[in-house]
């Protein structure tokens, strides 16, 4: 069963074969997905459409630009699309250098459609679960950033397990600064308790290196 997002999710296929092409569009389009057609790894390179789709279905060999290649370019684009290979002339070596580089599967043609949908579905939900990912972690950065310079020190004292006194006695501030900044900080991060904002704190995504006091 379909969520409301994994229905909007757009499905591109990228293959040279015409009639591959129409029946991998009937197929995805039976299972209620929207469907985009190239004809080549250029063509889908100049799509005029912005959003990302939420799988490609992708065919390995393509003249001038592969599959592989395609896939590469993607990578060094920084595109997180996830894609399923289809290939009548596969091979280990190429199956595990398309793994490696991310791909979700990597099938034969004629490809059985019911390991097709399996692996399109499973895509599509990988790619959903990233793009969430990235947002929450965009936004963390977000409220991160919306502390003050002095706010970030304190807040580093902090996740560090030092105590207010303490922190007040490296900063050279007071102790009831130093509530006052913790104060902050807990609402702007949306922190609900000091576990939470150890764990923000951890985040990759934060670097906690805190931008120089003006004070």
């Amino acid at each position: 069963m379909q969520d409301l997002q994994e229905s909007k999710a757009v499905i591109a296929i990228v293959d040279d074969d015409p009639s591959v092409r129409r029946g991998l569009e009937r197929l995805i389009r039976s299972m209620g997905w929207k469907v985009e057609a190239y004809s080549s790894a250029q063509e889908f390179l100049a799509r005029p459409s912005a959003e990302a789709p939420g799988c490609l279905v992708l065919d390995l060999q393509m003249p001038d630009l592969s599959g592989l290649d395609l896939q590469k370019q993607m990578v060094e684009d920084g595109a997180e699309t996830p894609i399923v290979f289809l290939t009548g002339h596969g091979n280990i070596p190429t199956t595990v250098k398309a793994m490696k580089a991310g791909a979700i599967e990597f099938l034969t043609k004629p490809v059985d459609e019911e390991q097709l949908l399996k692996a399109i579905q499973e895509a599509v939900e990988r790619g959903l679960r990233t793009r969430r990912q990235n947002a929450d972690l965009r936004e963390l950065r977000e409220r991160y950033e919306s502390l003050t310079a002095r706010e970030q020190e304190v807040m580093q004292q902090v996740v560090s397990g030092l105590l207010n006194k303490q922190i007040a006695a490296e900063l050279r501030i007071t102790e009831d600064t130093v509530k006052f900044h913790r104060g902050h900080i807990m609402r702007k991060m949306r922190a609900g308790s000091l576990a939470d904002l150890v764990r923000m704190a951890e985040n990759p995504g934060i670097r906690m290196h805190p931008r120089p006091s003006q004070s």
